[in-house]
C-alpha cells in the first residue's frame, strides 16, 4: 500500500486531529494573551509562561501526528495529557504569580517524556 495514502486515510476524521486543532488554537490564544495582557513584573514568571506556551504549540503538532503512529491512542493521550498538565501548570503559575501553581509541571513533563518514548514502541 501507498504510505501517503495510508497517512491521509488515518488522519481523515481523526479524533486526535480534532484535539490537535483545539490545542493549537488555544496555544495561539494563550500566546496572544501572554504577549498583550500578561501583566507580570517578575521576568522569570513571564519566561515560565513562554515556556509553557512554546511546549503547548510544539506538542499540539505531535497530537496531530498521533493518527499516523503505531499506537495512535496511546501517543495522542500521552501528548494531550502531558501538554494540558505541563502548559496549564506554567500558565497558572505565571498568571497568578504563585509558583506553587507550577507543582504539577513535573507530572506533565513526565507524561510528555513518555509520549515521546511511546513513538518507539
Amino acid at each position: 500500500t501507498n504510505p501517503r495514502m495510508a497517512a491521509r486515510v488515518a488522519l481523515k476524521g481523526s479524533l486526535w486531529l480534532r484535539v490537535a486543532g483545539l490545542s493549537g488554537a488555544s496555544s495561539v490564544v494563550a500566546g496572544a494573551y501572554g504577549a498583550h495582557e500578561l501583566d507580570n513584573e517578575d521576568e522569570s514568571l513571564v519566561k515560565v509562561f513562554q515556556t509553557g506556551n512554546r511546549l503547548h504549540m510544539i506538542h499540539s503538532v505531535m497530537i496531530a501526528l498521533a493518527p499516523i503512529t503505531r499506537r495512535p491512542h496511546l501517543v495522542g493521550a500521552l501528548f494531550t495529557t502531558g501538554t494540558a498538565i505541563f502548559a496549564g501548570s506554567c500558565y497558572a503559575s505565571a498568571i497568578t504569580a504563585d509558583r506553587s501553581n507550577g507543582r504539577f509541571a513535573p507530572i506533565g513533563g513526565s507524561a510528555l517524556i513518555l509520549a515521546w518514548l511511546s513513538l518507539i514502541i
